[in-house]
């Protein structure tokens, strides 16, 4: 997708960004500071960028399952804890659609075919998200990122979009 369609897209979802103040508010009477998780992740090319998320867990040396908030619970389901990437697209780190990043750790596992997922710039939504999101593998999460990297197109970029929200709904 051209990157001034994107800007545009961004521009159209302005009242979502009053959804990012009332769940910064919310997360600051629940857990305090901070209030985003920031992780470094492989970005275009793999180079490393500082991926931004809501932060849905207290800190502490306890499970994930135990940290987690009640609230927190709710913003993963929904998927709103991800809307910060929206600064992500903004700084041009992130696509709106692409292969969701992966952790950096997983580069020096990548057959060498698989790079070829770090060819475009990472996204908030994806061709894998749309087929499983978490109920998928790694491989299977690859697979269906080296497959969007072969068709990708404005056309498919909007498919996946659509998707994406239609998905949504029926969560």
């Amino acid at each position: 997708m051209p990157r001034i369609l994107e800007l545009f897209l961004l521009a159209v979802t302005f009242p979502l960004w009053g959804l990012l103040l009332l769940i910064l508010m919310g997360i600051l009477a629940v857990t305090h500071r901070p209030v985003f998780f920031i992780q470094t992740r492989p970005g275009l090319n793999g180079h490393p960028f500082r991926l931004i998320k809501f932060r849905t867990m207290r800190a502490g040396k306890e499970p994930d399952a135990v940290r987690i908030t009640r609230l927190g619970r709710w913003l993963r389901a929904t998927s709103l804890d991800e809307l910060p990437e929206l600064l992500n697209v903004l700084r041009g780190d992130m696509a709106l659609v692409g292969p969701r990043p992966l952790l950096m750790a997983y580069l020096r596992e990548y057959a060498p075919e698989e790079h070829r997922r770090h060819n475009v710039r990472p996204g908030i939504t994806g061709w894998a998200q749309v087929h499983g999101r978490n109920r998928l593998t790694r491989q299977e999460k690859i697979r269906y990122d080296l497959e969007y990297v072969a068709r990708r197109s404005t056309a498919f970029d909007f498919k996946i979009l659509f998707l994406t929200l239609f998905h949504l709904r029926g969560n």
